[in-house]
């Protein structure tokens, strides 16, 4: 299980082969790794709406050598249109925002303007010659994969779900031709083609006043400032907020200045790096929204860290307060990395389809609070708080050493911290960092709401962990769960001091592809 991939001058990793597969055609015609990375990423949104697509958002770290410094970060989540309104959502009832079957959770996407944006600063090939793998499969089909089969029946019931209503088994063909002509249109006008095309008119009528034509008109990716930390003598990069990627970056400096085991099958290992996300996340859904600072203050990392305990879990008494995802990264043979993480939130999101397109739409809108005066507080143009979390390791002298990311909800910076704790730490080879049986937080609940009350959380173990006897010892409630996809897709491209790559893609997503050149 163990299967580390290695190669001398390009790699791509994804949740599927096919997308994969067309990364690597365009490392091979001369393209960036950004440009491996669209391409990508556009197969998936085709392959793989069960996990991202043209209806969600888009984050991504890039390492290129040319520019120096450090990485850039692309921000392209999508802002709540211009009827966004609070008061009407907390009228009819709701707490909180609506999880499924609701335009009101659905900001508008920002996908495709990532990939305009990624293209524009670091692309090579023309963006028609990027998406093409990806409008064949559109048009001509594509099999089903086994997780994508689990979810279509569901998504053909639903308004404009037509397209997978052929669907009953793995490997059943699937076409999209809405996807298809979408994907033209931004071939072809690039982000206009989509935004003020047929998908964008298609979103605003299906909206009925939450969203404008200007709301589409105005591109929403943004080139930010990504956060770091240095630890395990690496810096590991994420996205600021309103991204929740200071959740592993704050996790990992906790943990680095406490006494970790030897050996990662150590009960104790497991404890620390549980406590280490706790005492890091516990109070997130009060400080995470769009304009929050200074989350990764050294002083406020050391006093967590005082907090945690090597020989029993923490009592936080916080107040409580009343998916899915794909990641894919890719390096070139000019050494640029890109790290992106493109998602609908939860399986096919909101389970709302355009109905021109048939394109699903995500629901990101689910991060918004409807407390009144929440920082987070849905209302129009607002950006909401986000799971995803990508990653991008630096060696001390600004090289790439990594990239990594993975599905996973709230869990994604705790899948992260074992596995970046694994490769730096302990020397781990990708596949092993990667295939190793993990831990969450757990809630039993929809995957988006760990911290609503984070001492009530049960520490999920995956199949095959050795760690239960001592983490119950220690005080935590413990559940085991079957290895596979709920502990998430993480893929990882480690570039070796000699300039090899050596990448791995997670053996829980059934078809995941690392391969080189």
């Amino acid at each position: 299980m163990h299967n580390t991939r290695y190669a001398p001058s390009g790699m791509v990793c994804s949740v599927d082969h096919l997308a994969s597969a067309a990364g690597l055609t365009m490392l091979e015609r001369g393209g960036s790794a950004a440009d491996a990375a669209i391409a990508t990423n556009a197969v998936l949104a085709v392959v793989a709406p069960h996990l991202c697509g043209l209806g969600g958002d888009l984050f991504a770290l890039v390492h290129d050598p040319e520019q120096g410094g450090g990485p850039s970060a692309l921000n392209a989540s999508g802002r709540a249109g211009s009827g966004a309104d609070p008061a009407r959502l907390r009228a009819e009832g709701h707490t909180r925002m609506p999880h499924l079957h609701d335009i009101r959770s659905v900001p508008v996407p920002g996908c495709v303007d990532g990939w305009a944006a990624l293209h524009a600063r670091h692309g090579r090939l023309p963006l028609a010659e990027l998406l093409a793998p990806a409008i064949r499969l559109a048009d001509h089909g594509f099999p089903a994969s086994p997780l994508m089969q689990a979810g279509a029946v569901a998504a053909a019931r639903r308004p404009g779900g037509g397209d997978f209503a052929s669907v009953r088994a793995a490997g059943d063909r699937v076409t999209r031709p809405g996807v298809a002509r979408a994907l033209r249109a931004v071939a072809g006008r690039g982000r206009d083609g989509f935004y003020l095309g047929e998908f964008g008119q298609g979103l605003v009528e299906l909206g009925a006043g939450e969203y404008t034509e200007g709301d589409l008109a105005a591109p929403g990716a943004d080139w930010v400032e990504p956060l770091k930390v240095r630890v395990f003598g690496h810096d590991v990069w994420s996205m600021p907020p309103n991204s929740q990627g200071y959740l592993l970056l704050r996790a990992l400096a906790i943990a680095e200045g406490l006494d970790l085991p030897a050996s990662p099958h150590d009960p104790v290992w497991a404890h620390l790096l549980a406590e280490s996300a706790r005492v890091a996340g516990h109070d997130r859904l009060d400080v995470l929204h769009e304009a929050a600072k200074d989350l990764l203050d050294p002083a406020e990392t050391a006093r967590r860290r005082a907090l945690v305990s090597r020989d029993s879990r923490l009592r936080l008494r916080a107040p409580a307060e009343p998916g899915d995802t794909t990641y894919l990264c890719a390096v070139d043979a000019d050494g640029m990395g890109v790290s992106l993480i493109q998602s609908n939130a939860a399986g096919f999101g909101s389970m709302i389809f355009e109905l021109r397109t048939g394109i699903n739409l995500h629901n990101r809108g689910i991060g918004f609070s409807l407390k009144p005066g929440h920082p987070a507080e849905y209302g129009p143009g607002r950006r909401p708080p986000h799971t995803l979390t990508p990653a991008l390791i630096t060696r001390r002298d600004g090289t790439l050493r990594s990239v990594a990311g993975t599905m996973g909800g709230d869990a994604q910076p705790q899948i992260l911290l074992q596995v970046v704790t694994r490769l730096l730490l302990h020397g781990e080879e990708p596949g092993q960092a990667i295939s190793a049986p993990r831990w969450r937080l757990g809630t039993g609940g929809t995957g988006f709401d760990t911290w609503d009350s984070p001492d009530d959380s049960v520490l999920d173990l995956e199949e095959g962990a050795s760690w239960a006897d001592g983490l119950a010892a220690a005080g935590h409630r413990v559940a085991a769960l079957p290895y596979g996809s709920s502990f998430g897709h993480a893929h990882l491209i480690d570039v070796r001091s000699d300039g090899m790559l050596a990448g791995a893609a997670d053996p829980r997503s059934l078809v995941g592809s690392a391969i080189g050149r």
